[in-house]
This record gives C-alpha cells, sequence and structure tokens, in this order.
C-alpha cells in the first residue's frame, strides 16, 4: 500500500503534534502521519483558549496535572525560546473580592506551595494596586511564572520540525479518520482520503476522543461533553485598566476558572472564558447545534445528573451567554470602573470535558489503551501548557504497551 506508515496520530492540536514530535525526536526514522479533519492545525481547543501558560497552582497535588503542568511549563518556556515563539512570562494575580473567598485563596496558596511553584506569595490591597491599579481585592496571590504564548505558532513549529526530522513524515489536513480495521496482520485507517496502513496509533482527537475510542472497540466508562466559552475584549479606551493576567478565586463545586482577564500575545486583552452546555461539540456561536452531538449528550446519564447537581450554576452560566450586562458585571468584581462600552463581543470556544455516569468530571488527564493504540481521553486545561510533557507520558506508555523497545527500532 502507498499510505503506509509505522505510526498514525490522529489530532493536530497540541497533544497531538507534540506527541507526533517526541516520538520522532526519539525514533527518527520512525514514518509517521498525522491526521485532522480541519483545514489547519490547532482548529478547535488548542487555538480558542486563553493561550495562558499555567503555573501549576491550583492542581492536587501528586495528580497528572500537577505534574504534568509544572513540567510542561518548563518545557514550552523553553521551547518558546528556542524556536522564538511569541511568549511572555507575564505573572498573573488570582484575586479574593470577598472574606469567604479569601479562605479559598489561601487552601490555593498552599496547594502552590505544595506544587513547588516558584516565588509565589500572598500581597495586600497595596501590593495588587502597584501591580494592577485598577483592580480591588481584599488578597491576592501574586504568580510571577504564569505567561502568554501563541499555542498555533507552537503547533506551526512542531509540524515543521518533525518534517525536519523526518520528511517521509507528513501532516494530513482535511483528512477526517472514519473508521479502523484490524486483520491480516494489518491495521487500516479509513479516511476521507482514502486508507491508510499503519503500525501503531495515538488519538489526541479532543472533543471527539470518545467517539474514536469507540471506533476502535475500547468500552469508555465515560463521554465526552462540550462546554463553550465566550470571550469579549476590552477596547482600546479600556485596554490600560488590566496590566498583566487577573483571575477570581475560582469556585470550587464547579470545575472551571470563571471568567477572567488576559493579556494576549497579540496586545489585545481577553475578558472570560463563561462556561455553558454546548449543543455542538464544534460549535462556536451561541446558536450552534448539531441533532446528534445533542442527542448523544442528552442521553448520556452523567449529562442529566451533573445538570441535576449545578443547576443553578448552569443556568446563571447560561444566563451571562446571552447577557453583556450580565458578563461586565461579573468582570466589575475585580475592576469596579469597568463600563458596558469598555467590552467587544470576541470569539469563542469549546472545552472538552470527559463526563462520568455519575454526573461527576473526570478531573485528571485520562489515557485508555487498545491492542494498538493509545486514546488520550481526558486532557483539559492544563493541557496545552503540559502537552511537550504529556507528550512524554504518552510516549512512554506507549512504548511499553507497544513492546518497543529503543534499541531495537534503532
Amino acid at each position: 500500500m502507498e499510505n503506509k506508515f509505522d505510526l498514525a496520530v490522529v489530532g493536530a492540536g497540541i497533544i497531538g503534534l507534540a506527541t507526533a514530535y517526541k516520538f520522532q525526536l526519539k525514533y527518527p526514522q520512525l514514518n509517521i502521519a498525522i491526521f485532522d479533519k480541519a483545514e489547519a492545525v490547532s482548529a478547535h481547543q488548542t487555538g480558542r483558549n486563553s493561550g495562558v501558560i499555567h503555573s501549576g497552582i491550583y492542581y492536587k497535588p501528586g495528580s497528572f496535572k500537577s505534574k504534568n503542568c509544572v513540567d510542561g511549563r518548563h518545557q514550552m518556556v523553553a521551547f518558546a525560546k528556542k524556536h522564538g515563539i511569541k511568549h511572555d512570562e507575564c505573572g498573573k494575580i488570582i484575586l479574593a473580592t470577598t472574606p469567604e473567598e479569601v479562605k479559598l485563596l489561601e487552601n490555593i496558596y498552599t496547594r502552590g506551595q505544595e506544587n513547588g511553584i516558584e516565588d509565589i506569595e500572598l500581597i495586600n490591597p497595596k501590593a495588587i494596586h502597584e501591580i494592577e491599579p485598577h483592580v480591588e481585592g481584599l488578597k491576592a496571590i501574586k504568580v510571577p511564572v504564569t505567561g502568554i504564548i501563541d499555542f498555533t505558532g507552537v503547533c506551526k513549529k512542531l509540524a515543521q520540525l518533525i518534517q525536519e526530522l523526518n520528511p517521509k513524515s507528513q501532516l494530513f489536513l482535511n483528512t477526517q479518520v472514519r473508521g479502523s480495521i484490524t486483520g491480516n496482520g494489518k491495521n487500516i485507517l479509513q479516511t476521507s482520503k482514502g486508507d491508510f496502513e499503519v503500525g501503531k496509533k495515538v488519538f489526541c482527537a479532543g472533543l471527539q476522543a470518545d467517539r474514536m475510542a469507540e471506533m476502535e472497540g475500547l468500552k469508555l466508562d465515560c463521554a465526552i461533553v462540550g462546554f463553550r466559552g465566550d470571550y469579549y475584549e476590552l477596547t482600546d479606551k479600556a485596554k490600560h485598566k488590566v496590566k498583566h493576567l487577573i483571575y477570581p478565586v475560582p469556585d470550587p463545586a464547579f470545575p472551571f476558572l470563571g471568567v477572567h482577564f488576559t493579556r494576549m500575545t497579540d496586545g489585545s486583552i481577553e475578558c472570560g472564558p463563561n462556561a455553558v452546555f454546548s449543543f455542538k461539540r464544534e460549535g462556536y456561536s451561541r446558536t450552534s447545534f448539531d441533532l446528534k452531538d445533542t442527542v448523544d449528550a442528552l442521553s448520556f446519564p452523567g449529562t442529566r445528573k451533573l445538570f441535576a447537581k449545578h443547576y443553578q450554576k448552569g443556568m446563571e452560566e447560561y444566563k451571562r451567554a446571552f447577557s453583556k450586562k450580565l458578563f461586565l458585571k461579573a468582570l466589575q468584581k475585580m475592576i469596579p470602573s469597568l463600563e458596558m462600552d469598555d467590552l467587544q463581543a470576541a470569539r469563542s470556544g469549546v472545552r472538552a470535558q470527559a463526563l462520568l455516569r455519575n454526573g461527576n468530571l473526570v478531573d485528571d488527564f485520562q489515557i485508555e489503551y487498545g491492542p494498538d493504540s493509545v486514546h488520550v481521553i481526558n486532557a483539559p486545561s492544563p493541557a496545552a501548557t503540559a502537552g511537550l510533557a504529556i507528550a512524554d507520558g504518552i510516549v512512554e506508555r506507549a512504548e511499553s504497551q507497544f513492546g518497543w523497545k529503543e534499541e531495537i527500532l534503532n
């Protein structure tokens, strides 16, 4: 077969490309095919997130999130410096605006110390004003190692480096993987551009992760549910009100970090995102709808249990998605001087979140295995920050799963 490769990586977001890159670095002779149905790399979660290099302060000590975020942050900054990727280690503050939030903030600070986050400190209102003059709060954590980066630029560079390491490796865009057949000692991936014979497979399919796993015959105890996040942007007259990154204290009962201010690498200031159930996995407008995606999500028992558990919070988020006034009100908790005409509507993204049947979210990274395949099922934030470290783990696990030995392949 003409379309024959040693390894297939499905998904050209940052996890897929980082994984292909780490495989190619370790095994330069491997011919790797990377497939994505989009027209460009990083078309979905990677290219539509906040563009933040996370510190690792929030995550449970010892978790995959915690370990990979800190390792991944160091790798990502080094990669950006080496290859000229736009980035800035600008730092952020996590802001408490009520006495209840102060207690939660102190818990986050303790967790950050346990995770070994460098140079974090608790600061008072005076110190807050020195960093962010327009912010009002009772207490904050200063996190100097948080940064911003062009993750799409990272992905483009990874794709370039893979093909420099082995010109026989190829990136197939506009190529949807539709089926997988194993038999007669061969693995065949059926795609919109024909069949490909591949040795082994790594699926980093994000919003389609569970469907790719089921296509391969895996039985999962979870399903992917999409949550759309909408962003606003500060107008030119209001940009001076944000100097760095400003985050609220996250609600411990809700799995997302809350609307925040992010200074982007292009100089714009984004505000958001919120988090609402998406009726289309890759739907980036407030009215996006796909019947299959909606039926799949609402027929899964975990979705209904999640809605019942977080009904009030969910309704608040959904109202805010359609109300600029409510969005502004959430932002004014941190910067009271913001006005309605300081905000203009910007882009949206959809997060892929694995949800268990009991309605609980899968809180950590999750990887599953088939006989000749590895599947990244759950890779929520900080997956982009942690991408290069996650890729190291995938390579290590794949070597064990596939029985590969470095000395044999070299």
